[in-house]
């Protein structure tokens, strides 16, 4: 008998409005993570049932940009109700010790095309914030700091607490890289981003989500191989 492979669920937050669009994204990623021994599927918290293909024995990649509440509390609660109390959460993608060399690719990819020497350009971090943790805004502002020594100057602006982007965006040169720290792009990304920076009256270039990087699915893959050899 064929022992079943692995499974790894791949969790993001979703957008509990509207929440088929964002399901349909994050089983797009899934399917561009190639683990050869596994089985790799996609789920949000927004989509009713979604976290119901999650079993004890299940692998779960949490597509969040913090160890924040979602994933200390509201995660292993969701997992609970569906009948996975037991299932094995990874550090989320926001953890990667990797993600600020992808930062940093990112940033002095975007100033080379600009013609923008990195030294001379400002950097703003979009990040969500939470009135929950204070895990999310510590998160991007170490990022900040790990990036400011390679940038004229590295601030981050937030969509749920001080300093609010609008504010942080306000008065920043022409030649500053907005990166928007966020894994998908749902609605604080297609939505209170743009209009945050237009009510700055931002000049400068943004970028796509950091979690949209084609590095990504290859990362998320490297981390589930690294857990699964973990297994007894």
């Amino acid at each position: 008998m064929h022992r079943a492979l692995p499974q790894v669920l791949i969790v993001a937050h979703g957008q509990p409005g509207d929440p088929a669009p964002q399901q349909q994204a994050i089983e797009a990623l899934a399917a561009r993570i190639h683990v050869a021994d596994a089985q790799v599927k996609g789920a949000t918290l927004a989509m009713p049932g979604a976290l119901d293909l999650a079993e004890n024995e299940t692998l779960i990649y949490p597509l969040f940009m913090a160890a924040g509440w979602f994933t200390r509390s509201e995660l292993p609660r969701r997992l609970r109700l569906a009948g996975a109390p037991n299932a094995r959460i990874l550090p989320p993608f926001g953890s990667d010790p990797r993600l600020p060399a992808l930062c940093l690719g990112l940033i002095a990819k975007a100033a080379e095309a600009q013609g923008w020497p990195p030294a001379q350009t400002h950097l703003l971090l979009a990040a969500h914030g939470s009135g929950r943790s204070r895990a999310p805004a510590e998160a991007a502002r170490r990022m900040a700091a790990s990036l400011a020594p390679h940038v004229a100057a590295a601030s981050c602006g937030f969509i749920e607490e001080t300093p609010f982007l609008a504010d942080a965006a306000r008065d920043l040169p022409a030649q500053t890289i907005c990166l928007p720290l966020f894994a998908t792009r749902a609605e604080h990304v297609t939505d209170d981003l743009p209009a945050a920076l237009a009510e700055a009256g931002f000049r400068g270039l943004v970028l796509p989500p950091l979690g949209l990087a084609s590095e990504v699915p290859a990362m998320i893959a490297e981390s589930i191989r690294a857990a699964l050899s973990e297994r007894p």
